[in-house]
């Protein structure tokens, strides 16, 4: 990918986190308008330190090596979340070996709720292969900078407990040296990620 793209991408992930921020909306972005940025890198992603559905302690150093691919979101999440993860289990499945040089990970948004053991027993639905990774407010609230995700808690009109997590709908790609590739949405099929991956992970110059 040529580095205007990564950019490109860069600015669209700030738009779309401010654009929510004031529509308390979730954004799925179709077509960007053209944004032109001249100057600077494409700063998306970092280290961080979480806990693995698997046990233990993971950093970003961890995953190196391989293809990272990233999906934010939470368990009680009502469509976006198992849909995309269900997407994303379709495509590890259209890869066949190829998926062998991939991590899929689904990074909680609501650690409150999402310990270990709920991350794991709510991927039991989903592909194996998928890993949950979980941690301290203080540590999502680090990842989720450095990936640029929107993220906003909606309290429930009855006035209870519950409530709903306004969040970005993306899947990152992360080559294996940790920078930073592309993202797409969440909504796309799982044959279209599939297809995404295989020319992301071919045409990479890393």
């Amino acid at each position: 990918m040529r580095l205007p793209f990564k950019l490109l991408i860069a600015a669209l992930l700030v738009l779309t986190a401010a654009c929510a921020a004031a529509a308390g909306l979730v954004l799925f972005v179709s077509k960007p308008a053209p944004v032109v940025t001249t100057t600077g890198t494409a700063d998306i992603g970092g280290p961080f330190t979480l806990v693995s559905t698997r046990g233990g302690t993971v950093t970003d150093q961890t995953y190196r090596g391989k293809w990272l691919v990233l999906f934010f979101g939470y368990t009680y999440c009502p469509d976006v979340c198992p849909t995309t993860l269900n997407n994303i289990s379709v495509a590890l499945e259209e890869l066949g070996a190829d998926a062998n040089k991939l991590q899929p990970v689904f990074v909680t948004v609501d650690p409150d709720q999402d310990t270990r053991e709920v991350l794991s027993d709510y991927l039991k639905s989903f592909d194996s292969r998928i890993v949950g990774l979980t941690g301290t407010q203080a540590q999502i609230d680090r990842i989720v900078k450095e990936y640029r995700i929107y993220v906003a808690k909606q309290k429930s009109e009855s006035g209870d407990d519950d409530y709903l997590v306004v969040h970005s709908a993306y899947i990152y790609l992360m080559d294996p040296q940790g920078k930073f590739v592309n993202v797409i949405q969440g909504t796309q099929s799982g044959k279209e990620i599939a297809a995404w991956l295989r020319k992301e992970t071919v045409h990479s110059k890393s």
